[in-house]
């Protein structure tokens, strides 16, 4: 279920990916009229998500959700949203939606309950997440106290709290069963070190928690790396 793109820069990886989502949301609002798409935070996006921005198509039915998020407000530096909002919903893109995560008259607990009836009911166009060294994906990290419903994809549970040593923040993750309702799933991360991760996962080593995703037979998964 995984086809794997190979590039010699980040550049062009990153345009790749900004190219395969635009064709994905394109073909959903064709279909739909309507599409919404998942994105994760972290710096591996950020060129991706400004030739995303460039694209022309009928951004004011498109719905950009969130694949995880710190518990901390949109105006914090290490928000999520802040970052999708400052780098992807502006130019040609300034009009699409962002479901915001984070609310302050709710704990993460909370929030994860009320977003259960806020998912887009047709599920998404597409998703794009990325990798950390030690193989997590969205923020499901392996020491994560929600790690094995948040891999569950029989679990339908949309988002779940999370909290792990790698963060300074609790935070938010979509669980693999949620990003399952996408069309396809797109893996973009940088790097040898992390490309060594990524085989091993591949390959089974289920110490990291990507080889769930790579694992499923559910939705395909497109790979884009660079060194």
């Amino acid at each position: 279920m995984t086809e794997e793109h190979y590039f010699e820069s980040r550049a062009d990886a990153s345009a790749a990916a900004a190219d395969r989502i635009a064709a994905l949301i394109r073909s959903e609002l064709d279909t739909d009229g309507s599409a919404a798409f998942v994105v994760s935070g972290g710096t591996t996006p950020g060129q991706c998500f400004d030739l995303l921005s460039k694209k022309s198509m009928d951004w004011t039915h498109v719905e950009i959700v969130l694949s995880d998020e710190r518990w901390v407000p949109v105006e914090h530096k290490d928000s999520n949203e802040r970052l999708v909002r400052e780098t992807l919903t502006r130019n040609e893109a300034a009009t699409a939606g962002v479901l915001s995560i984070y609310q302050d008259d709710q704990t993460a607990d909370e929030r994860c309950d009320s977003l259960q009836s806020q998912f887009p009911e047709t599920g998404f166009a597409c998703a794009m997440v990325g990798m950390g060294s030690d193989g997590h994906f969205a923020s499901l990290f392996p020491d994560a106290d929600c790690l094995a419903a948040g891999l569950n994809i029989e679990n339908r549970r949309f988002y779940l709290p999370v909290r792990t040593a790698a963060s300074l923040h609790p935070r938010i993750s979509m669980t693999l069963g949620a990003l399952l309702r996408s069309d396809e799933v797109l893996l973009l991360f940088f790097g040898e070190n992390k490309l060594a991760v990524y085989e091993q996962a591949r390959d089974g080593d289920t110490q990291y928690p990507i080889a769930a995703l790579l694992a499923q037979q559910v939705v395909p998964v497109n790979i884009f790396w660079a060194p």
